[in-house]
């Protein structure tokens, strides 16, 4: 058997980039395999995407080309303990998407393997994803243009040098948490003020969505469209003054960099 793409953890993250892979023909369901402690949720891979599932993260390592890294940080320790690392003549590609977890910690447990480290975000599930990227000096040319080609299937990519990747997690990786609760605030202060519930929540979310897009279709800094959308005695002007009297934007810098902080301390 010879497998292209393993992942190791069938996560909600995983499950982000696989989709999108799929759906894009990047990768056909039967080139990937997944490894996953779960029944129900291998059962679910197999189900809806048609993947190949086993429990074993062994055979995601002897046979994959390419492997992302989806386990959650804590347990990294007690997956690497579990595998033979040295039963490979060619050592595949290790892609990391652990928040926190350095190139030094990977290589620890994957001596000699190419590492790249990366930091994408759930809006991969529409193919909106922003990911940050850091390599290690064993990644080829063609290796790290591979792995850029996968993650601009999915959304935006960026190259980075490592010590960015905390503050990165922190903002995008994060972010999409803060825009979420941003949308739901928004649509409950249309409730407030007496529209429907469904009503308040399209206009929020298209509302979120256009104003994203034109600040990065145009190039517009955000100071400058809240400027132009801010008229004399008006009705934004009101409610700036609002968020600037409740914290608003301290609340969101807190935010990052608490996430930014956690991140660090995942290392």
């Amino acid at each position: 058997m010879s497998l292209k793409l393993g992942v190791i953890g069938g996560g909600v993250m995983a499950e982000a980039i696989i989709s999108c892979l799929i759906e894009k023909n990047i990768y056909s369901s039967s080139d990937i395999i997944i490894s996953e402690p779960s029944v129900n949720r291998r059962q679910f891979w197999q189900e809806k995407y048609g993947v190949i599932t086993t429990a074993e993260n062994q055979q995601i390592l002897d046979n994959s080309d390419v492997i992302i890294l989806a386990v959650k940080p804590q347990i990294l320790s007690t997956v690497i303990s579990n595998l033979t690392l040295n039963s490979q003549e060619k050592k595949p590609l290790i892609i990391s998407i652990l928040a926190g977890v350095s190139l030094d910690k990977l290589a620890q447990g994957f001596a000699q393997f190419p590492l790249v480290r990366v930091m994408p975000n759930t809006p991969a599930i529409v193919g909106e994803a922003m990911t940050a990227i850091t390599p290690n000096n064993l990644v080829s040319e063609n290796q790290l243009n591979l792995t850029l080609s996968l993650f601009k299937a999915i959304g935006s990519v960026i190259e980075i040098p490592e010590y960015l990747m905390d503050a990165v997690t922190g903002l995008s990786g994060s972010g999409p948490a803060f825009v979420a609760l941003m949308i739901e605030a928004l649509a409950d202060g249309g409730v407030a003020s007496g529209l429907p519930r469904v009503i308040a929540l399209e206009l929020a979310t298209q509302t979120v969505l256009g104003t994203a897009q034109l600040v990065k279709q145009k190039n517009l800094h955000p100071a400058l469209l809240k400027d132009q959308v801010t008229s004399p005695g008006g009705t934004t002007i009101a409610g700036v003054a609002q968020l600037e009297k409740n914290g608003f934007r301290s609340a969101i810098i807190s935010a990052v960099t608490a996430a930014y902080k956690r991140s660090q301390e995942l290392g």
